[in-house]
């Protein structure tokens, strides 16, 4: 049974990808068909999480190959949650797609219309790359997996194939492409010193190398490679100019889980292989971190298009997850993983409400918006409530996980550092106030857009946009107010990614 729970994230979603394909011409079971899948895909992820947190940490060797030999997926429970995670972005953003995909003609500025029967196989191949990179155990598997990942999201950002788009996309492409030439020359590297590939091998040889010098080199390239992948400073750049120009619920799943996933990255590899020169690699990421939350919250401020706000915000969020990596403690590596989940949740739901925005004022300029606690208060609530959990306000989930980081931060007397995130806390709020005063608290200005906007949101046309949105929003409460079950999961991953021997007995087992 493991065998198919563990390979299923990752086999699923490419089935579905084939299925919807093969339905291109059926635009309406196209769509059915691709929310049924989304409900299965979260069920599976769901049960890959709950037998590892019942057994422990698992291993699959593919080909009865067994390891270092052979490809392994492994699911620990850090991977486990990131598979739940990532089955739960795919099913809201698929049924969020069913009303977003299909604009009305009434709204000002109009877009040519942006449905490409591609979108949904796209959407469910870029699942797989996500999913393979989160179970993999190889490393050279993890660069395959990213490509996956990176060609389909090559494909989505370039839907609609308008000018400002392709321009996204070019950067997009070029900055990951170099990206992934350093990842490549640091996985050859690896192979030269090590011999092997196997991330738990790789685990047990590293520290055995005499040189410990080029080990540090290699670990100093995938803080270069996974830092494009995570957008952390100074090479977030793209992030900025690409993420708001693709539909918005392409926007969302980009924003909630891709460079998400560079961050796992440097979390696996930074407590499971790099650990032999802490105070050099981490001491690094903590300043990374830091610029990183700085950068991107200043960034923010200075915007007043809503999605590239929120794109900048996502540079200012990763700051911290990568600040608990670098404090390199139980409660710190917990925190991180707590605000990494948090964070996909919430973002992802902020992307998806400035798509509603969007529908209702025909803009993402929140300059020309305004009004709209009055004429849409349900919007402004789910806006508000949101915005509040990324500033990181009690009782919501954002309180919770940046208590945890900063907490981490004072307890080893890093209090620079806590006090940087505390001050980036309040301009993250300053940023959502500014979102709240523009779009809905100031009266409309008497622009041409509001005479056109879609007055009949609430209608039956869409409710898929909406469910999602409250689905995700109560999460976020549910976290807020009850985080005792999530932060004891997310200890239990720290504990396992600190203690390397779990991870080595599991994939390895008796083989060496």
């Amino acid at each position: 049974m493991i065998n198919e729970l563990i390979i299923a994230p990752v086999a699923f979603p490419l089935i579905m990808a084939l299925i919807t394909l093969a339905l291109w011409k059926y635009r309406n079971i196209q769509e059915i068909v691709s929310v049924v899948g989304a409900i299965i895909y979260f069920v599976l992820c769901f049960q890959l999480l709950n037998y590892v947190l019942n057994n422990g940490i698992q291993a699959v060797h593919m080909g009865s190959w067994d390891a270092p030999f052979g490809i392994s997926f492994v699911a620990d429970t850090f991977s486990a949650l990131m598979i739940l995670v990532t089955g739960l972005m795919a099913l809201v953003v698929i049924v969020y797609s069913i009303s977003s995909m299909r604009r009305p003609k009434q709204l000002c500025d109009m877009e040519q219309k942006q449905f490409q029967y591609a979108y949904y196989p796209l959407l469910y191949f870029m699942f797989v790359g996500i999913s393979g990179a989160f179970l993999t155990g190889d490393i050279f598997n993890l660069y395959v997996w990213f490509e996956v990942m990176l060609i389909a999201s090559f494909s989505l950002l370039s839907l609609g194939g308008k000018k400002l788009q392709m321009e996204g996309t070019f950067k997009y492409v070029t900055i990951n492409l170099i990206s992934s030439a350093f990842f490549l020359v640091g996985v050859g590297l690896l192979y030269g010193v090590a011999g092997t590939l196997n991330m738990a091998h790789l685990a047990q040889i590293l520290p055995t190398i005499e040189n410990q010098n080029i080990v540090t080199l290699i670990a100093v390239l995938f803080i270069l490679c996974f830092g494009v992948k995570a957008a952390v400073f100074p090479l977030f750049f793209w992030l900025p100019a690409s993420y708001h120009t693709p539909p918005v619920s392409v926007s969302a799943v980009f924003a909630g889980m891709l460079t998400k996933v560079g961050v796992y990255s440097l979390i696996r590899v930074f407590t499971l292989l790099f650990t032999g020169h802490l105070e050099f690699t981490h001491t690094i990421l903590l300043w990374i971190g830091g610029f990183t939350m700085v950068v991107g919250v200043l960034g923010a401020a200075a915007q007043y298009d809503m999605r590239r706000i929120l794109s900048i915000h996502i540079v200012s969020q990763i700051g911290y997850m990568i600040m608990g990596l670098a404090l390199f403690t139980p409660l710190a590596i917990a925190g991180a993983i707590f605000y990494l989940l948090h964070n996909i949740i919430v973002k992802t739901n902020l992307f998806l409400i400035s798509g509603m925005v969007h529908r209702i004022k025909g803009t993402y300029n929140i300059r020309n918006m305004g009004g709209l606690v009055n004429s849409y208060p349900f919007v402004a609530v789910l806006f508000l409530a949101s915005g509040l959990a990324l500033a990181g306000l009690p009782p919501l989930s954002g309180f919770w996980s940046k208590f945890f980081v900063v907490k981490a931060a004072i307890d080893i007397k890093h209090y620079f550092i806590a006090v940087v995130a505390l001050m980036v806390g309040l301009l993250t709020l300053f940023s959502m106030i500014k979102i709240w005063n523009e779009a809905f608290w100031k009266k409309m200005p008497n622009e041409k857009c509001d005479s056109k906007k879609d007055v009949n949101f609430l209608s039956k046309g869409n409710i898929f946009m909406i469910i999602p949105v409250v689905g995700l929003l109560a999460i976020t409460v549910l976290i807020g107010f009850f985080p005792e079950t999530l932060f004891t999961i997310a200890e239990r991953a720290a504990e396992e990614l600190l203690d390397k021997s779990q991870y080595i007995n599991a994939v390895l087992g008796g083989s060496l």
